[in-house]
């Protein structure tokens, strides 16, 4: 396979579209997210990088919390209404129906297939960003997307963002089992 180099750009691709939620000033704000990954499994942790800008911000370093929640493609457009708009100058605590759980201060989207809860465990500046490292104390999933009590990615249906090409896109079919197909993979001599 013959390669050209390209321009730098960040190699996860594509990235898991997000919704992230914070109390600002006493009301929930939501924010649409790509950067972000599973940084440590037991506590179960994560990292959240935001641009200094943001106005959620505020309410991440006011509260110490944050919720992740899994849009599915049926929420497209209010999920990138999410991206375009600015909490500086729109509500966007009426878009969704909001709900609270243990941490009392990360407003969650009850039409999200999956909403996780977060304490801020580690806040990293870096140059116009910092990173938002969030434990993840408690996991709430629609009944509709369980199987076996596990989440079924086809039935969630997230949103998939590709940074090359500025688009969203859905999730294609399974090709393989993780860490189960490379059983069958002999290397050459």
């Amino acid at each position: 396979m013959s390669k050209k180099k390209i321009a730098p750009r960040i190699p996860a691709y594509p990235m898991p579209v997000v919704i992230l939620g914070a109390n600002v000033k006493g009301k929930a704000n939501f924010l649409t997210v790509v950067w972000l990954s599973m940084v440590n499994f037991k506590p179960p942790t994560i990292a959240v990088v935001l641009n200094k800008g943001h106005y959620t911000n505020a309410g991440i370093h006011e509260n110490k919390t944050f919720s992740i929640n899994v849009p599915s493609t049926e929420q497209l457009e209010e999920t990138d209404y999410c991206s375009v708009v600015s909490g500086y100058d729109h509500d966007k605590s009426k878009i969704f129906e909001v709900f609270y759980g243990e941490l009392n201060s990360a407003p969650m989207i009850a039409e999200c297939p999956i909403n996780t809860e977060c304490k801020v465990v580690n806040v990293l500046q870096l140059g116009t960003h910092e990173v938002f490292f969030g434990e993840i104390t408690a996991t709430h999933a629609a009944n509709e997307i369980l199987d076996n009590d596990r989440p079924d990615i086809a039935k969630i249906k997230p949103i998939l963002y590709s940074m090359y090409d500025n688009n969203y896109w859905n999730l294609g079919k399974t090709v393989g089992r993780a860490m189960h197909v490379g059983k069958r993979f002999r290397p050459s001599e």
